[in-house]
């Protein structure tokens, strides 16, 4: 039969577009260019380009150094290299879906990835190839003249050379670089490159270098060094390599695999240097096939497809032929090693081939896609192969030769010549098109007529495909593509369904297909011989390795070849009875599918006519009852020859809900749905595997128990309907999907995704969560997984294809609530009524963000926050008249106490606004102005400015500046934007100032000065300006924190004469700097215990001050202690060798008299040594502070009961006279810090703290006491006072950030009895309290104290904004300040309280892990300045480390609908302590989490939002840094989802919004079953405005709210169909109370069956013309049986239970009206007739017998008469046949069994009587 001709479809000229871009470019570049057309798919990019250029190849132009790359006339990339390109190509290079282009230079091999980053691999020899495979890039180098003498690698490539050296010393750690350059020892050179001895190299990952090559021969693996198998192609699908050696002539096809690194490999690889361990897998290649014979390489070798095979074909073009040797796969132990199948090798004549897409283009075999071959052959015809099989001639059409005739401008009469062109070659063949050369060297781009543009003719043609017999598919596709279906001109839909089914209607009209088995010729015995199979294989195999021009050419059909008629009659019979096959489980696929009906009525036509031919009576009778009018058409069959009964996938589906998945019948399935792979047929597949597992299926591997293949998506499930879920997401099944579906067959998916919905796991991946409508749960998935790989696998595209149409809202445009435009509004107006000028910038106006409005709701607290902290604005100055004092002098006295408060404001202000911001890098920081002057609203707002020459002004000029300006910095959120060296250095002034200074602190505080190299540090320290070496020294060791990062500890060490060597010079460096040296260098060494450091920070300690300032000696000493707890911080207890001595020395800096020193002075530096001596002794009163505090640090937490002795409180009057107070206090806290686990919120804790000595003074105060007592009682005052607040600092660190309401009280009422003493304000707070102690104490140490436990209190309720401390904290800074002692010092406690309190705008607080507590520490030493410029015993910069100690422990809930933040309460559950028990307790979002070391489980719990809950191990960790992939917060966001028919708290807080019945009752005005209501509504218009609000209020569903507003078009007031509305509006109503949106669909297309039902009754017109709608409302009924049975677990049917059966009621109703249907239905069951005449009435009589036959399940009439032989041949009495009926057909209804024994059985009886 000769193959059919078709004409080529020319797309028109080819040109490479490079050469265009060129042109627009300007460039006119003379030298030659290549290029390369390839798939869009091979670079795996999915971007936004994807969607433009996914249809049209992709074109590489390369010319010099310049690589285009283009898609149609579109630039995607340009890339310039250094050097001209040799080749490129793409590459996996093993790494997954991403593919890199790979660009050979001399020298150098480039790589760039899709988005353009660049990794250059320098290349050690010449490289004369670059190929790609799947495991990585092969590379040929050239030969080498001497490979002995070759020069070692890293003197050729310094910078390799180095890389591969600093990549050893990473992985090996102990290997010497000496040896890589040693010229001397021959071995290490060689080991050294015996990679580059490879001939071929493997390159797998762009960081590493190229590796080399193995051999396999005779089962032992040697360095592939063959130089002479040049590489002529390889695959990157398959690993395959061909290559060609041109000394033996002969061609090798080449299987790549893995290796283990065994010891050969190992031994042959320089296993010197590298150990095992280390060892990648490595490649090696076997031989699978060799062929002599061939003077040059193939050229052209390429990959192709023959009969689900994969060929690998050769064209040798001295030969004219095409090779073609076949391949095949076999799997061990998971791993696929391919060989040559010896039977399958043939050729056909060729000058040119190339692989195309044409037959098959969605199938793929194994990874391959199935590939035909396009032939040109000697004759210039074009021929299509598939396989072996010739399938078509292609020719150009007739017109292109006349257009190039006259293109050319002559005419086409006076040279015919162009009209017969003629093809001279073909070319780069992309998926179906090619380029063909013409004889008139033109090129034109072609495209091969694909697979047909009817979707339902290319489902058939590729079942069949999958289906058939190979054989049986040659001989259907040599009839699809003969002559007669190849006509080109009529390519319509229609007409390309039309060809196909002419196909099977010309077999089935043929005459000699009557003759089924004819005998076959008799044939010689020698003809027997060599057809036979051993004949094949011997003599391929003799002929096909030993030479290659001996080919076997039996497997191919020559042209002109006849197939007799009779086996072709018995092959067309077997060809109709599989396609029958192939074609039904199609069909059963799209009765799956709403959209699909014209398609299923089509292939009902045919498939009628096929089973009509194949007399399959059962068959046809099934496609009749589908379609009843096919009946007038079609006819019957006349013979008996076959009772096979049809696959039937709703009865499957139906007897699966009534009695389990295991028990149903399989036959019932088509044997194409529980075939692996098959695609056509995947979507009845996929609901066969939901229904499956749904009923009880369990997975086993990629396929289900039963045998259906189903893929599940990852995650834990603990019942069928959530393992039913992981399988619709596995599947890729969404909600759109599920619409398609008949809406009965949807109903238990739907069921398995709503009783899923209240709880699922939390291992599930994104798309789950949204098949269930849990947006929020899929957004917090999605953001954990943020990395880029798995977001573009799990890309936003993916989600909404998933929730389509109920779309997931991300980011939608919304109006703001009436609660944020009110505050809004508010916030413009946060100074008083006397403000000036409203616009001043005071570094607090971003403070109001949707989190801190939610938070604080209508409440000012934060306006008056802001107020409070503002230092940018004059202060009121109020003046009263004094005759003594001028008004002047007045003003400026209280201007002066003023101006001290608004100093140490900006401390407050830092911690308020801490890590609210991101800067822009294009902007100047702005600094807010720190105003000093006041303003007299008596004098129409005068300003006052303080007069220089009665106070020193310049002294409140430098700290407060720099304080303000750390407030500045702090303001910037930590590392979420990238703040850059050039920017900093940007915001540097000219002159060095102490706002610069504070800046670059406030950045170190939060990380940012990572980024100044060496020389910036070095030129600020140039500038010798104090205060920016003290911001830049923190800073810098902020930033360092924990590293020993030596460059910066060089810096510090700088600023510490001790470390200076004896020769040095001595450099006047102020203590101030040494100080702040010393501190920074304890951050730097943090937790190191770095011995060196330690001693050197011991000898600090008790130092003399290098100034001359002796008063600044306490402040250097505590700094020195701070240093030394901080690097040496909670390793007491650690066994260090030095550490008794240590201790020791520090106890004796504490006075403690039994101990001596260890460290002899002269082992140190004689500056060192320098101690702070009198006589033998230290100077206690010096030292102590900071031996206490070094002691506190050292043993933090240790619970160290020798350390807490040592550190004792007075017992005696004696002790008390001799112990400074203050130092008791810091005895106090130093002992409660280390025994960390006694302290406890209590009063008795607190009393237990104060010695027996000093209870009993204090109790028996008295007023008249002697006046000989007075010095004794003072020092038992001072004592208490000072005992009471150590301990509540120790109360306030151990109870930081955490809120604690004992905690709260405890020390607020302590602080309410130390106001009290100090000035009675209220009556006695109880009598726990001792009264009168302010006679004893003076007034200072009083002031001190309360403001110390007013600061603790601050850092207990740090970021709550709770209001109690806060109304505390407004009173004591309003407090009259004239009698002096509300000095500087307090105001900072207040200012540094009120920022606590509002730590970060509420959004951060304090952690209490051990690095926490030392910085808090450090802020709450307590020594309060005395003024602005005071650091004598405590560095005022110290007060800002504060912000080492904070956590971003804030949680908010996002509304997923919305985007707005929402308030939700959680549950969230902490573990047990010692303190308490494990506990719940209830938050309101937005909050405040507790630590993460107790934090155990969070729960969105209430009424309103869907349930969700976050599991978490408690770990003594700090919580998770912004942009952590294990934060289970998302950077402090969870994501809800809130319920229908429920308002969210802000606009409904109480709840009484959320009765909906009530109002959709009182919107709808739905009727009641009263008579007087139906009166009193009938004439109620239905407010469109008032439902459509309504359906908004309570969803945020697209589709209801569409179907609201559809419902209230006015057009349906005017309507008959009154009932129809009513049910809409109920439905809507059910929709929105139970949240079910797709409750709509299934709703009314059950209601609208019904309803066409009835229709068809009344008017014979009815659009209603098949039965389809009755199979699925019988699934769904059964789905409502298998609900009410409890074989479907739930609180209730996704469905009404009473709408379901009153659908089954109705049904039968409309069964039972028809008074024809008994006649007609007795005619069918005797005579097998359909009602024959051809009226509108008996069409309406078939489609209701069709209905009756389908609802009651009544068999075939061939079955039924089987059935009824088989009961008369039995039984002989004339009793009722009706129970043997039942057994005999179990699945036909009652009903329906009584008809047939009325028609068979009754009848038999009225005749015999």
């Amino acid at each position: 039969m000769p193959p059919g001709v078709r004409q080529l479809n020319v797309l028109g000229k080819f040109k490479p577009f490079g050469l265009i871009a060129e042109a627009t470019d300007g460039k006119s570049p003379d030298d030659s260019y290549q290029y390369f057309l390839f798939d869009p798919e091979l670079t795996g990019a999915d971007g936004n380009e994807a969607n433009f250029s996914r249809q049209r190849e992709h074109e590489l132009f390369i010319r010099g150094n310049c690589i285009i790359w283009t898609s149609g006339s579109r630039v995607l990339k340009r890339f310039t290299l250094s050097s001209a390109v040799i080749k490129a190509c793409w590459s996996h290079l093993g790494r997954g879906a991403e593919a890199f282009l790979c660009v050979l230079q001399i020298g150098c091999l480039t790589i760039y990835n899709t988005s353009g980053e660049v990794v250059s691999v320098p290349l050690p020899r010449t490289v004369k190839s670059i190929w790609s495979l799947p495991y990585g890039l092969l590379l040929q180098q050239a030969t080498e003249v001497n490979p002995a003498s070759h020069v070692p690698f890293s003197s050729v490539s310094p910078i390799l050379g180095s890389r591969e050296m600093m990549r050893q010393k990473k992985e090996v750690g102990n290997s010497s670089p000496q040896n890589f350059h040693s010229p001397g020892t021959h071995d290490l050179i060689s080991k050294r490159d015996m990679p580059y001895m490879s001939s071929h190299l493997i390159l797998r990952d762009p960081l590493e270098e190229p590796g080399p090559t193995y051999v396999e021969e005779r089962g032992k693996l040697n360095i592939m060094k063959d130089y002479d198998e040049r590489t002529i192609w390889t695959s990157d699908l398959l690993p395959l390599m061909t290559s060609y050696n041109k000394g033996k002539m002969q061609h090798s096809v080449w299987a790549a695999e893995f290796i283990e690194s065994n010891l050969e490999a190992s031994a042959s690889c320089a296993s010197g240097i590298v150990p095992d361990a280390v060892l990648p897998k490595r490649v090696s290649f076997r031989r699978i096939w060799q062929a002599k014979g061939a003077k040059k390489a193939a050229s052209k070798v390429f990959l192709a497809t023959d009969d689900a095979v994969p060929v690998i074909c050769f064209l040798i073009l001295e030969q004219k032929k095409l090779l073609s040797v076949g391949l095949q796969t076999v799997e061990i132990n998971n791993e696929i090693l391919f060989d040559v199948k010896a039977d399958v090798s043939w050729s056909v004549s060729a000058i040119a081939a190339a692989p195309v897409v044409v037959t098959r283009s969605q199938v793929k075999i194994g990874l391959l896609p199935h590939l035909d071959i396009i032939v040109l052959s000697p004759e210039n015809d074009l021929f299509l192969y598939s396989g072996k099989q010739c399938l078509c001639r292609y020719v150009l059409p007739s017109w292109l030769g006349e257009s190039i005739g006259f293109g050319d401008g002559v005419s086409a009469k006076t040279d015919s010549g162009f009209r017969d062109l003629k093809i001279t070659g073909l070319s780069d063949a992309v998926l179906g098109c090619i380029n063909l050369s013409v004889n008139h060297s033109q090129i034109f781009r072609c495209a091969l007529t694909g697979k047909p543009s009817s979707s339902l003719a290319n489902d058939c043609i590729a079942a069949i495909a999958e289906g058939l017999r190979s054989d049986l598919y040659s001989l259907f596709l040599s009839l699809l593509w003969g002559d007669g279906h190849s006509d080109q001109k009529s390519s319509s839909i229609h007409c390309e369904w039309e060809a196909l089914c002419n196909i099977f209607l010309e077999i089935c009209h043929k005459p000699t297909v009557v003759h089924l088995k004819q005998p076959k010729t008799s044939e010689s015995s020698w003809e027997f011989l060599l057809s036979s199979k051993f004949h094949k294989t011997n003599s391929r195999f003799h002929n096909g390795i030993t030479s290659i021009n001996r080919l076997d050419l039996e497997g191919i059909v020559p042209f002109d070849s006849k197939i007799c008629s009779e086996e072709t009659s018995g092959s067309s019979c077997e060809l109709m009875v599989q396609s029958l096959d192939c074609l039904h489980a199609v069909y059963e696929s799209l009765k799956m599918d709403n959209l699909r009906k014209q398609d299923l009525h089509h292939l009902a036509v045919l498939l009628c006519n096929i089973a009509k031919f194949l007399d399959e009576k059962c068959y046809l009778d099934y496609y009749i009852r589908d379609f009843p009018r096919l009946s007038t058409t079609i006819g019957v069959c006349t013979t008996l020859s076959s009772s096979r009964k049809p696959p039937n996938l709703f009865r499957w589906l139906e007897n699966c809900l009534r009695r389990g998945c295991l028990s149903t019948n399989f036959d019932d399935l088509p044997d194409l749905i529980r075939r692996d792979g098959c695609s056509i047929v995947s979507w009845a597949r996929k609901v066969v595997s939901f229904y499956s597992v749904l009923f009880g299926d369990k997975p086993e591997g990629r396929t289900l128990s039963s045998g259906v293949p189903c893929n599940i998506a990852p995650g834990s499930y603990s019942s069928n309907e959530e393992l039913t879920i992981l399988a619709m997401a596995g599947e890729r099944f969404g909600l759109h999907q599920l619409d398609l579906l008949p809406s009965g067959v949807s109903l238990p998916l739907r069921h398995a995704l709503d009783s899923c919905r209240e709880s699922p796991p939390a291992d599930w991946p994104a798309i789950a969560y949204v098949l269930l409508g849990r947006e929020d749960m899929a957004l917090s998935v999605f953001r954990n997984l943020s990395s880029s790989k798995e977001l573009e696998m799990q890309s936003n595209k993916s989600l909404i294809s998933m929730s389509i149409p109920y779309m997931l809202h991300l980011h939608p445009v919304i109006v703001p609530s009436s609660l944020s435009e009110s505050i809004g509004l508010e916030n413009t107006k946060i100074e008083d009524t006397n403000s000036v000028d409203g616009s001043v910038i005071d570094g607090m106006e971003h403070i109001f963000n949707s989190y801190t409005q939610l938070r604080y709701g209508r409440d000012l607290r934060l306006n008056e926050v802001r107020r409070l902290l503002c230092s940018a604005r004059p202060v009121v100055v109020q003046t009263s008249a004094n005759p003594t004092i001028s008004d002047q002098e007045q003003q400026q006295d209280q201007l002066w106490r003023i101006a001290q408060r608004t100093a140490v404001l900006p401390l407050g202000r830092g911690a308020f606004t801490l890590s609210t911001i991101h800067t822009l890098l294009t902007e100047a920081f702005t600094v807010p102005k720190l105003v000093l002057a006041g303003r007299l609203p008596a004098q129409q707002n005068a300003i006052v400015n303080l007069d220089p020459n009665i106070r020193n002004i310049q002294e409140l000029k430098t700290w407060p500046e720099f304080h303000n300006a750390v407030a500045a910095g702090l303001r910037l959120a930590p590392l979420q934007g990238k703040v850059s060296r050039t920017w900093i250095k940007y915001n540097k002034p000219g002159d060095p100032n102490a706002v610069h200074a504070g800046l670059l602190f406030g950045l170190g505080l939060q990380g940012y000065l990572h980024v100044l190299n060496l020389s910036d540090i070095y030129q600020y320290f140039t500038q010798d300006h104090e205060s920016t070496t003290v911001g830049l020294m923190l800073g810098l060791a902020a930033s360092y924190r924990r590293t020993m990062q030596p460059d910066i500890a060089k810096a510090l060490f700088f600023h510490v004469p001790a470390r200076y060597q004896a020769s040095y010079a001595e450099f006047e460096i102020p203590t101030l700097l040494q100080s702040a040296a010393l501190v920074s260098v304890g951050m730097l060494f943090e937790g190191s215990a770095h011995l060196q450091t330690m001693q050197l920070l011991l000898g600090e300690i008790g130092r003399r001050s290098a100034g001359d300032n002796v008063l600044e000696r306490e402040g250097y000493a505590v700094s020195a202690g701070f240093s030394l707890g901080l690097v040496a911080l909670g390793r007491g207890g650690d066994a260090l060798g030095s550490m008794d001595s240590l201790v020791n020395r520090l106890l004796q800096y504490l006075g403690a008299k039994e101990e001596k020193s260890i460290l002899a002075p002269s082992l140190e530096d004689h500056r060192s040594a320098a101690q702070t001596t009198d006589g033998s002794t230290s100077n206690v009163d010096i030292t102590a502070p900071g031996a206490i505090i070094a002691l506190t640090l050292m043993y933090l937490k240790t619970e160290s009961e020798v350390i807490f002795s040592k550190l004792s409180i007075p017992q005696t009057h004696y002790d008390l006279e001799c112990i400074r107070p203050d130092f008791i206090m810091l005895r106090v806290i130093a002992r409660n810090l280390i025994m960390w686990s006694r302290i406890c919120p209590t009063c008795d804790w607190i009393q237990s703290q104060v010695p027996e000595v000093v209870r009993n003074g204090i109790s028996h105060l008295r007023d008249d006491m002697d006046d000989m007592y007075e010095v004794d009682v003072e020092a038992l005052v001072q004592a208490y006072v000072n005992i009471v607040a150590g301990a509540c600092i120790s109360l306030g660190l151990r109870f930081a950030g955490t809120r604690d309401g004992n905690a709260r009280d405890l020390l607020n009422s302590y602080a309410l009895y130390l106001l009290n003493e100090i000035k009675p304000l209220s009556a006695t707070p109880g009598n726990a309290f001792p009264r009168g102690i302010s006679k004893y104490v003076d007034r200072g140490t009083l002031e001190m104290c309360l403001y110390l436990i007013i600061i603790s209190l601050s850092v207990v309720m740090a970021g709550s904004g709770d209001l109690q401390v806060f109304r505390l904290l407004r009173f004591l800074r309003s407090r009259n300040s004239a009698d002096g002692h509300a000095n500087y010092g307090t105001q900072m406690a207040v200012s540094l309280a009120t920022g606590f309190l509002f730590l970060g705008g509420g959004m951060r607080t304090f952690s209490t892990n051990d690095g926490s507590l030392a910085m808090l520490l450090i802020t709450l030493y307590p020594r309060l300045p005395s003024g602005p410029n005071d650091n004598r015993c405590h560095l005022q910069a110290f007060r800002h480390l504060y912000v080492l100690a904070t956590e971003a422990r804030w949680l908010q809930t996002i509304d997923v609908d919305s985007g707005l933040p929402v308030y939700a309460p959680l549950e969230v559950t902490v573990k047990e302590t010692k303190l308490y028990s494990e506990t719940r307790f209830c938050e309101i979002t937005p909050c405040i989490l507790p630590e993460r070391a107790i934090l155990k489980r969070i729960c969105v719990c209430g009424p309103r939002y869907w349930p969700q809950q976050i599991e978490l191990v408690p770990e003594e960790k700090n919580w998770w840094s912004f942009g952590d992939k294990s934060d289970p917060f998302n950077s402090g966001v969870i994501y809800v989802k809130r319920k229908v028919g429920a308002c969210s708290y802000v606009d409904d807080p109480v709840g009484c919004q959320s009765l909906l019945s009530r109002a959709m009752h009182k919107v709808f005005g739905l009727r009641t079953l009263g008579e007087s209501n139906m009166i009193a509504n009938s004439h109620r218009e239905l407010d469109s405005e008032s439902v459509d609000h309504l359906v908004s209020t309570f969803s945020s569903d697209p589709s209801l709210i569409a179907f609201a507003q559809l419902c209230c078009d006015k057009s349906w007031n005017n309507r008959s169909d009154s009932e129809f509305k009513e049910f809409c509006l109920q439905v809507l109503f059910d929709c929105i109370s139970k949240d079910r949106p797709a409750l709509l669909q299934v709703y009314l297309s059950l209601y609208t069956t019904i309803g066409s039902m009835a229709d068809l009754l009344v008017k014979s017109d009815s659009n209603m013309c098949d039965s389809l709608s009755i199979s699925s409302l019988k699934v769904a009924l059964a789905y409502n049986e298998a609900v009410s049975s409890g074989r479907l677990a739930s609180s209730g049917g996704f469905v009404q239970s009473i709408f379901l059966s009153s659908l089954r009621k109705r049904c039968e109703e409309i069964l039972n009206c028809s008074t024809e249907l008994k006649i007609n239905l007795r005619n069918y069951l005797t005579s097998e007739a359909w009602p024959d005449d051809k009226s509108s009435k008996l069409q309406k009589d078939i489609i209701i017998l069709s209905w009756y036959l389908k609802w009651f399940s009544v068999p075939s009439p061939s079955i039924i008469k089987a059935a009824v032989e088989k009961i008369k041949s039995k039984s002989k009495n004339s009793t009722s046949a009706i129970p043997l009926l039942r057994l005999l057909l179990p699945s036909t209804h009652i009903s329906a069994i009584s008809e047939i024994d009325s028609v068979f059985f009754s009848s038999d009886e009225t005749t015999v009587s």
